[in-house]
This record gives C-alpha cells, sequence and structure tokens, in this order.
C-alpha cells in the first residue's frame, strides 16, 4: 500500500510538471532568483562536484561557479528536456550531465559529490527522509546538503495559514506546510549532520535555505 502511494504521488508529480515545463521559466524566475543564487553559491563554495535534486528547466544552473561540475537529476523528462535546451543554448560547460532519475534511488556511487541541492524539491517528495539519506550516501565526508523551499516553523498564525493553503499550492506542486524541525530532525537522529544555517531569502523571508555538514568520519 505504501509503495502504491509512493508511485502515484510521483505520478501525479510528472502529470503537474508535465503541464508547467513550458512556462515555469516565466512564472518563477524573477521570484525565486535570489534563493537560486543563494544556493548556486553556497554549494560552490562548498566545493566543485556538485549534485542538484530537482534540477526542472535548470533555473539554477547559470548560477553555479564555472569552475564547477555539475549534475542534475530530475523525476520529469519534460522539465530536463527543457534544462538540456538551456544547456545548450546558454553554453554551460559546467554542467556535466543531466538525467531522468528517481531521488529515492540515486545512480551513483557512494561519495561522489561535494554538496547537495534540493532547490525547492524536498517538500514535494514522498518519504524526503529516504532522499535526504540517499544524498548523505553520495556525499562525501565533510561536504554539504543545501535545501530551499517554503519551510515553515509552524508557530502562530503564520502556521496557521500554512496548514490552510497547503491543499491549495499542492495543486501546482509545492507544499505551504513543510518543518524546518523535520529536516533538522532527521539530522539529529543521523548524528553525523549538523544544521549550519538557516537563511532568509526573498521575498522577505518568505523562502529559507538551509545548511547541512556531513561531519568528517572519525577513524578508529
Amino acid at each position: 500500500m505504501i509503495l502504491a502511494s509512493i508511485r502515484n504521488t510521483a505520478e501525479h508529480q510528472r502529470e503537474v510538471y508535465k503541464r508547467w515545463a513550458p512556462i515555469y521559466d516565466h512564472v518563477y524566475r524573477r521570484f525565486l532568483r535570489d534563493a537560486h543564487r543563494t544556493v548556486a553559491t553556497l554549494a560552490s563554495a562548498a566545493g566543485q562536484d556538485i549534485l542538484e535534486v530537482g534540477v526542472g528547466t535548470g533555473l539554477v544552473l547559470p548560477h553555479y561557479s564555472k569552475q564547477s561540475r555539475v549534475t542534475g537529476i530530475d523525476l520529469s523528462e519534460d522539465m530536463i528536456a527543457k534544462a538540456r535546451e538551456k544547456v545548450s543554448r546558454h553554453g554551460l560547460a559546467h554542467v556535466r550531465a543531466l538525467h531522468v532519475m528517481n531521488a529515492h534511488r540515486l545512480d551513483f556511487p557512494d561519495h561522489s559529490f561535494d554538496a547537495v541541492c534540493l532547490p525547492f524539491v524536498i517538500t514535494l517528495i514522498p518519504e524526503p527522509e529516504r532522499t535526504l539519506d540517499e544524498c548523505a550516501r553520495v556525499l562525501r565526508p565533510g561536504g554539504e546538503i543545501i535545501i530551499a523551499s517554503k519551510l515553515g516553523d509552524g508557530r502562530g498564525m503564520q502556521g496557521a495559514v500554512e496548514e490552510m493553503v497547503a491543499p491549495l499550492v499542492q495543486r501546482i506542486g509545492w507544499s505551504s506546510s513543510f518543518r524546518i524541525a523535520r529536516i533538522a530532525g532527521w539530522a539529529e537522529r543521523r548524528g553525523d549532520f549538523e544544521v549550519l544555517e538557516i537563511r532568509p531569502v526573498f521575498p522577505n523571508g518568505f523562502f529559507k535555505v538551509m545548511r547541512l555538514k556531513q561531519r568528517p568520519a572519525v577513524l578508529a
């Protein structure tokens, strides 16, 4: 039953983004630009080899350092097609590969990347902790997971509004009720990650960028 539910959710996401792919850039390019630039800057500072989970149409790709080596994945073939067009059109040589791939099963060896980015995707993934575990697996010791999204704290009037509008925004592929505490709890349970920063970004802190750093392995 759980697996069937996950498959149904994934199919829903594919359908949502198939409809959104042709117009996604026009709607979100300016609105998300500050968050996208912040994610790319932080990831580029963490190291050269970067994985972007949920690359979508590739809106973040131009913002990475030209010295970086970026790999992007997305569940949607339509989104990946748009991202590939963007890479070709703008000559983004730092983008090494774009794959259609499920974030629950990353087809990369352990310790492949210095940073893993999840821009505006974590709230959409069924079992996000499972995806974060995969991100941790492919991350090199000391690397960073960088998450951008609408991350709430569930308190006060803002928390009540987030819960109220959650069913509406889900129809366009977003979530308003995902909690910072859920990600922080994942890091705490694992014990090998720490929350370095939660940075408010445009508009007026509505979105957040969250940095998680993997502690270097302790040699026995």
